[in-house]
């Protein structure tokens, strides 16, 4: 498969699982306290740093042998998928963000380590950071799916920054969940499927 393919599968991935996710509501909260451009800067750096070790995570699963390879991609995907399912079935459907929030007033640098700290801490072992990892493993293309990860991931934050009240009002999170849930499924039962041909 080549790079291309790799990156647009990766960004499409990403994209789906993070739209409704924790990293927009963080992103969210973190541009209704501080300014948009730091708070961007912080969260795309913070999203470089985890794409980066999910695809180095993958790219040392795809040093092992091609069997033991889909059943780490197969078991990757289904952890994603249980922990994807139980957000889909235990949050609410909306979010509620405080509009009234006054924007604090600190210095750049301030806000991009406070926006680099909160979303590093809450992106460890989610899905977008398993399905990364997983896919790096399975394609083979590891820089390819990195970068698409990270673009989908800051193209989230971005989202978040400019237009998150909008969305959160208005995207059924718990229904965006358990489709994104039922992706990874079927991602598992694939790899497991090629992990038994293997």
């Amino acid at each position: 498969m080549g790079s291309l393919a790799a990156a647009a599968i990766a960004f499409g991935v990403v994209l789906l699982v993070e739209l409704p996710d924790k990293t927009l509501v963080a992103s969210l909260v973190l541009s209704t306290r501080y300014r948009s451009r730091p708070v961007l800067v912080g969260v795309s750096v913070a999203f470089a740093v985890q794409c980066v070790i999910a695809v180095t995570a993958g790219g040392m699963l795809h040093l092992l042998p091609r069997r033991a390879v889909e059943g780490a991609v197969a078991l990757l995907f289904a952890i994603g998928a249980a922990l994807l399912l139980r957000e889909g079935f235990s949050e609410p459907e909306h979010v509620d963000i405080d509009e009234h929030t006054t924007r604090a007033q600190l210095p750049f640098w301030r806000v991009v380590l406070t926006s680099f700290g909160v979303i590093f801490a809450a992106e460890w072992g989610d899905a977008s950071q398993l399905a990364t990892a997983a896919l790096a493993a399975r394609l083979g293309q590891p820089v390819a799916v990195g970068v698409g990860s990270w673009v989908a991931l800051t193209l989230i934050a971005a989202i978040a920054v400019l237009a998150g009240r909008v969305i959160i009002k208005r995207v059924p999170v718990r229904t965006v969940h358990r489709a994104a849930g039922a992706l990874f499924v079927a991602f598992a039962v694939l790899a497991a499927v090629a992990a038994i041909r293997a």
